[in-house]
């Protein structure tokens, strides 16, 4: 029998997402960590079963994120290195807060340039993947729209492949609407980042899911959520976690965990991301989304 990569990759630990070991920053859930990202790197370093971290890219960061200076992504990689935390991708927020639909052809221009940006200096620090979101504010609603991100990422998608920086779609179509899309696009360097929680707040069936374009998926946000609701700690939702782990299985799976888990409470952050991580690799490893160890 071929080795279990969910079980191994469990075993070496799962990324998280950047800032969630601090306090949310100005009523943002979730942002860019200005002024505390260095000493984040340094708590990871030392909490159990986490690895790394998937980093953010927003707007709320700009001036402080140094991705944004070849000076500041030097220091970044210093700081990676002295704290042996691993950055698995990027996650570009900034296409939430500035998308590239519903916006003057002048702020398309800019923002499809801004995207060329990332993939761009991604290799310098070891980046191989970007999260691209298409839901809520950046949701695809119409044809006229689809296109519209269809023309951007051929624009961008030369340089993704020479630069060998792949961009994993996160959007909230329905399944058959997906795969359309990604069929449209139809190019190596563009796959899915799949979120546990948001499909099922959306009600949508994994096996339809997995069906559409389980093999596009190249990354994984871990997340619970209710049906037609918010974010709760992992295993406390509706996600169904044992079907999620077998279809993964189906499709053999050898991409990226990062962790979205709902916040816990506030100054015991580390703790809290500690147990999630913990719930995480235990579900990975073949039980259950709990605090109870499988043996």
């Amino acid at each position: 029998m071929p080795a279990d990569y969910l079980a191994t990759y469990a075993a070496a630990g799962v990324y998280t997402k950047q800032g969630r070991l601090g306090p949310q920053l100005d009523g943002h859930y979730q942002s860019f960590p200005r002024t505390t990202w260095e000493a984040e790197l340094q708590t990871l370093g030392s909490t159990p079963s986490i690895r790394g971290l998937e980093w953010i890219y927003d707007l709320y960061g700009e001036g402080a994120n140094p991705l944004e200076t070849a000076a500041g992504r030097r220091h970044m990689n210093d700081c990676l290195v002295r704290s042996g935390i691993e950055l698995v991708s990027v996650c570009a927020d900034y296409f939430m807060d500035c998308p590239l639909v519903r916006c003057s052809e002048a702020q398309r221009l800019e923002r499809c340039e801004r995207l060329i940006w990332l993939i761009g200096i991604c290799p310098e620090v070891g980046i191989r993947h970007i999260v691209l979101p298409l839901l809520d504010t950046s949701s695809i609603k119409t044809p006229q729209e689809r296109e519209i991100v269809v023309a951007c990422l051929r624009q961008v998608l030369p340089l993704a492949q020479e630069s060998g920086v792949r961009l994993n779609l996160e959007s909230d179509l329905p399944p058959q609407g997906f795969r359309e899309l990604l069929l449209e696009i139809d190019h190596p360097m563009v796959g899915v980042n799949y979120d546990t929680g948001n499909s099922a707040a959306a009600g949508f069936d994994p096996r339809d899911e997995f069906k559409a374009y389980g093999s596009w998926i190249n990354s994984v946000h871990v997340k619970d959520r209710r049906r037609n609701a918010g974010t709760v700690p992992l295993g406390e939702g509706d996600t169904d976690f044992p079907l999620l782990r077998e279809l993964l299985r189906q499709i053999d799976y050898q991409g990226s965990f990062v962790m979205e888990a709902a916040r816990g409470e506030s100054g015991q952050e580390p703790a809290w991301q500690a147990r999630m991580a913990a719930r995480t690799v235990n579900w990975l490893s073949g039980g259950m989304m709990t605090d109870e160890v499988r043996v």
